[in-house]
């Protein structure tokens, strides 16, 4: 009898944890709301003018992308990041993890991608502007810089362009900063994201779940500290190359190999 207690008590335990945890899952079964709710749209536009009024700032991030295997798990791969942008044209930015260890760098004239790792680089001549920039290195050349969503002069506009529905979820605490939740859907992707309350709207993470993927994987920025105040000199956005860096040449997009975004 002793021996079958012993057995029967940890069985026990974990039906209790798992009661437990069951409890604490949210429960939302109210209905989706349709088109984008007025108060969602005002607090995703105050954020996205309040960004694009800062003339220079440094962030740190860490981002998390989920893979999906052919068995249907999830693999999910970490990736610190730090960016520097300076408006109209310049930004830098360097994310190194699991899967890339890879510097960005923009003066305003041109591109260049670094590898450390291999210690190779790529440079090209670029657009006149950050915004520009943005979209030329998405649609050229299929790179897209950490939280790139967010650092257009008119990210509200851009955003809410794709999207058939949001809300306003509640209010969350994001690395212990008091923020309020928004949630929108659109054709390819659907998005949440967390924006500070108070007087810096700045936003503090940010999801996006894939629906043109089986497995819905979710790519998530976790945005840890903001510096509004940085002094950013010319020197920190260009680029010279290391002792030993070997050039390469971008893979260039074309009609036929652009992917859709």
């Amino acid at each position: 009898m002793n021996g079958v207690y012993c057995f029967a008590r940890p069985i026990v335990s974990v039906v209790a944890l798992a009661v437990l945890v069951l409890a604490g899952w949210p429960q939302l079964g109210h209905a989706q709301p349709t088109g984008v709710e007025p108060q969602a749209e005002k607090l995703l536009r105050r954020m996205s003018d309040y960004l694009a009024s800062r003339q220079q700032f440094t962030l740190k991030a860490e981002s998390t992308l989920e893979a999906v295997l052919t068995s249907g798990q999830k693999l999910q791969y970490d990736s610190p990041a730090t960016l520097m942008l300076s408006r109209p044209n310049k930004l830098r930015a360097h994310r190194k993890g699991d899967l890339a260890n890879q510097e960005f760098f923009y003066d305003g004239k041109s591109l260049t991608l670094y590898n450390p790792r291999e210690n190779l680089y790529a440079t090209t001549a670029a657009p006149a502007t950050v915004d520009e920039m943005l979209d030329f290195a998405r649609e050229k050349l299929d790179i897209i810089a950490p939280a790139a969503e967010l650092l257009y002069k008119n990210a509200a506009e851009k955003m809410l362009k794709e999207a058939s529905s949001g809300f306003v979820v509640g209010q969350s605490i994001i690395g212990s900063v008091k923020c309020t939740h928004l949630a929108f859907r659109g054709a390819e992707v659907d998005w949440q994201i967390w924006i500070e309350d108070g007087s810096r709207p700045l936003p503090r993470k940010f999801m996006l779940t894939s629906k043109q993927v089986s497995g819905a994987p979710q790519f998530t920025v976790l945005i840890r500290n903001w510096d509004l105040t940085a002094k950013l000199t010319d020197q920190e956005f260009t680029f010279t190359p290391p002792k030993g860096a070997k050039k390469i040449e971008y893979l260039r997009l074309t009609a036929e190999t652009a992917k859709p975004k």
